[in-house]
């Protein structure tokens, strides 16, 4: 009963926390003009944050790792990251360019491999590994499709911008590995603790 009161208590602050966070482009577009948020970008904001937010709180409610929940949350950066970078000016090009819509298949990775590994820390691992590849190769096929002539996107915008998401990510499984071991090595020491207390 107290974790689910803890956990609504939280979605209560997450909502408060999107709600401010959205209050700050609210505010400067009554003082400048160089922010200029439509309904849609405050909804597709709104949603990115809280969905972030929700997914963290939701997957890490039952675990108390420090590791692990770092692991997510780092995890969980990324991801956002990606898609507020990949929504606001594009990956490659402009936003409106459509090889940036596949971006949002290395979301679609994250999620498919979360759900299948039920979030394991080892499960989240090669996730996150997959994630790291598939960004890759879509900067490898815009290389191959010859994108780096276009004024927008030369060759070391699309290597250096993929390249450090890949980054990312490669640091985010890493970091669930690290957790993996933890959480084995926990485990390990609570059945050694068992026997112990039953050879006793």
């Amino acid at each position: 009963m107290n974790t689910n009161k803890n956990f609504s208590r939280s979605i209560g602050i997450l909502a408060l926390i999107t709600g401010g966070i959205l209050l700050i482009p609210l505010i400067a577009m009554q003082f400048s003009t160089d922010v200029d948020w439509s309904l849609s970008d405050f909804i597709i904001m709104g949603i990115l944050i809280f969905g972030t937010g929700f997914t963290y709180l939701f997957v890490t409610r039952k675990s108390e790792e420090i590791a692990y929940r770092v692991a997510i949350g780092f995890a969980l950066f990324t991801g956002f990251f990606l898609i507020w970078v990949n929504l606001a000016v594009g990956i490659i090009g402009s936003e409106d360019n459509l090889i940036n819509l596949w971006y949002f298949g290395v979301i679609v990775i994250g999620l498919i491999g979360g759900l299948i590994t039920r979030f394991k820390a080892i499960g989240m691992m090669y996730t996150m590994f997959s994630m790291g590849l598939a960004q890759a190769l879509i900067a490898v096929f815009a290389l191959l499709r010859g994108m780096q002539h276009e004024p927008v996107s030369p060759v070391t915008e699309i290597v250096g911008v993929n390249g450090f998401f890949i980054t990312l990510f490669v640091l985010s499984a890493l970091f669930f590995r690290y957790a993996a071991q933890e959480i084995n090595e926990a485990e390990t020491s609570q059945k050694t603790t068992g026997q112990e207390t039953n050879n006793k």
